[in-house]
């Protein structure tokens, strides 16, 4: 088998080493799949992540989140072909926004609301993620820290973590549900279903 390269950050864990060599071999193999079959798998995807989004946007946004496009832009990020890679992928979002959100609120109160109570932020969130082995919610945790203390909002940060958890929260809710919903009802069911009205 040929080696193949990773980015020097994969070279400290076999383990790390070996999942990126199996990611490779699926994507390769995904590459092969035929057109009309990717075009198939990407209009369901499209239309799940579509669902998702609205069921995530619309209730936010009645209920009064001033920002309810976070819990559809969570909703996308989250909705996965496979329900274990969303469950994953929503752990991901809800941990680091609040790790992210906790760490920004941190620092803004420790150092004051300057570029050096951000990159604090920043690198602690990161560093928080990784010490609780979950290192694949880091970068999230990081853009949650860069919203808290970069992005101009009204009111103050406590308010802007506690409004963006709880958009990113039910942007996860909605995703997992939707995602978990979908894969009850496979197209081959839909079509039988469909095949017996007629």
């Amino acid at each position: 088998m040929p080696h193949l390269s990773h980015a020097p950050a994969d070279h400290y864990s076999p383990e790390r080493s070996a999942v990126t060599d199996l990611n490779i071999r699926l994507l390769a193999l995904r590459r092969t799949t035929p057109f009309v079959r990717r075009m198939a798998a990407g209009a369901h995807l499209g239309i799940l992540s579509a669902c998702t989004a609205l069921i995530a946007y619309l209730p936010a946004h009645a209920v009064g989140l001033s920002e309810s496009f976070w819990s559809a832009i969570t909703a996308i990020a989250v909705v996965q072909t496979e329900f274990q890679a969303t469950r994953s992928t929503a752990r991901d979002q809800f941990v680091g926004a609040a790790i992210g959100g906790l760490s920004g609120i941190g620092a803004l109160l420790a150092l004051g609301h300057d570029l050096a109570a951000y990159s604090t932020a920043v690198v602690l969130s990161v560093i928080v993620c990784w010490a609780l082995n979950m290192g694949s919610a880091s970068r999230l945790a990081g853009i949650t820290a860069t919203i808290i203390l970069l992005v101009p909002h009204a009111g103050s940060a406590e308010q802007m973590l506690i409004a963006r958890v709880s958009e990113v929260g039910w942007g996860v809710c909605a995703g997992v549900a939707t995602v978990w919903l979908a894969a009850r009802f496979p197209a081959e069911r839909l079509l039988q279903l469909r095949q017996s009205r007629s």
